[in-house]
């Protein structure tokens, strides 16, 4: 069942008063997120309002109970899935990096554990990847399911992955949007509850948040991440779902590829058990959500899960259902895009010291295989390939880069140099896992439901 918990109906309500409380440090609470979401999605907040808003939020910040009541507002700003499954709904958000292809491979292994994960995704912009734009790589994928097949599919696969209807949390889709061009975007408020309404609108018992820290993450100190990381777990908590999060490495690509069907070919690994960060990170992400649902044993059940085959299996179902060829994990070579043109990136002998992981997805992006904007098409064949991790020996070079021309190719050699520091003796390259903000013990009373 699918509710839209804003057809409750508050009515159309002048915002400015709410807008002036908050400027004027008085706060926002259930009552004014609610004008404010429902405003946001049937249009009678004003553009000018938004922004008014946004800057208020920025400038004045919430409280962790105006957090949350944003939060839920915007979640219940449009439709509001409800399950009825035999096994818990899961899913995990990351804040975005580079080489970052966790979703193809936890999606699968929970639901090999019996879980259920209606994964509603997003596209690259900036730097950063794109679950879609990755899957969109496999011949055929189709991310616009409907809501009937969506369901069916959850159902009877365990995993469906998929781009979010126009119906789901509209008043982040504007506010959103409405927040960059009025320079709104760095409030951890805002992106709390952006992330969160999208992601709680999928009906979810469980999340665990991926919060990127390092050279290629979106935020920039060590202290921002933090702030983000422990405002997600406790706004999800307060607004009823288990949440934890992990902040993880983003000084290097999480994969030794970067670029669209490059990256499906590092997942396609992992699920065949090939050792790897991605294949970490991936275990211990699916662990911690399972953990919260409480499963005993956790990191064992999914490491059986992947060692198994069993996730890897049901990926190639999910890939099928929809629409992708069955047997990519057995011909991935077969069915997936390759550039017309491959080149080493030669570096003398050495060991890698330093990487900006950001300037990484740049270059993808300068190869074809990002966006500028929003709507731009991407070369799925394009990227970088074998890359080398901190610390590790060069024995020569860094890496592959795929181009579509050979003036292609040299820019992206020349920006993949500039982005590596090697040195003659071997560094530490610090941990995968930097720190883990754990859920309460116990949900707290003042939780907000959907349409409560």
């Amino acid at each position: 069942m699918t509710s839209r918990a804003a057809d409750a109906g508050q009515g159309r309500v002048d915002p400015r008063p709410v807008i002036a409380r908050l400027r004027e440090g008085n706060g926002l609470d259930q009552d004014g997120a609610r004008v404010i979401a429902q405003g946001l999605a049937d249009g009678s907040v004003s553009d000018a309002q938004a922004a008014a808003f946004a800057m208020a939020v920025l400038l004045r910040g919430l409280s962790a109970e105006g957090r949350t009541a944003l939060t839920a507002a915007m979640r219940d700003s449009g439709d509001v899935l409800h399950w009825d499954l035999p096994g818990p709904v899961v899913d995990k958000h990351s804040t975005g990096g580079i080489g970052d292809t966790v979703s193809l491979v936890l999606a699968p292994v929970l639901a090999a554990c019996g879980a259920y994960v209606p994964m509603i995704s997003g596209r690259g912009l900036g730097h950063t990847g794109g679950t879609l734009d990755k899957l969109e790589a496999i011949p055929g994928f189709n991310c616009d399911l409907s809501e009937a097949a969506f369901r069916r599919q959850v159902r009877e696969i365990g995993c469906a992955i998929v781009s979010a209807t126009a119906d789901l949390a509209p008043a982040d889709r504007r506010l959103y949007a409405i927040r960059d061009e009025a320079a709104c975007v760095p409030s951890v408020d805002l992106i709390t509850a952006s992330i969160l309404s999208k992601k709680l609108a999928a009906g979810l018992d469980a999340l665990v948040m991926d919060v990127k820290s390092g050279s290629g993450a979106f935020l920039g100190s060590a202290e921002e991440v933090q702030d983000l990381a422990r405002s997600l777990v406790a706004t999800a908590n307060a607004a009823g779902c288990r949440t934890s999060a992990m902040i993880s490495d983003m000084d290097q690509p999480l994969a030794r590829a970067a670029g669209n069907g490059l990256e499906v070919r590092e997942a396609i690994a992992a699920l065949r058990g090939a050792p790897s960060a991605l294949r970490d990170l991936s275990l211990s992400l699916a662990a911690e959500v399972l953990a919260l649902v409480g499963e005993e044993q956790p990191l064992t059940k999914v490491t059986a899960a992947l060692e198994s085959g069993h996730a890897a299996e049901v990926f190639a179902r999910m890939v099928a259902a929809q629409g992708g060829p069955a047997d990519v994990l057995d011909n991935p070579d077969q069915h997936l895009p390759t550039a017309p043109v491959i080149r080493p990136i030669p570096v003398p002998e050495g060991y890698v010291a330093q990487i900006d992981a950001a300037a990484l997805g740049q270059a993808v992006i300068a190869l074809g295989g990002g966006r500028v904007r929003a709507g731009d098409a991407i070369d799925h064949r394009v990227g970088l390939s074998g890359l080398r991790r901190l610390g590790e020996p060069t024995e020569g070079q860094i890496g592959l880069v795929h181009a579509r021309t050979e003036a292609d190719a040299d820019g992206a050699i020349a920006a993949v140099l500039a982005a590596y520091r090697i040195t003659e003796q071997p560094v530490d390259p610090g941990p995968l896992i930097r720190d883990h903000i754990k859920a309460p013990a116990k949900q707290g009373a003042d939780k907000i439901e959907a349409g409560e």
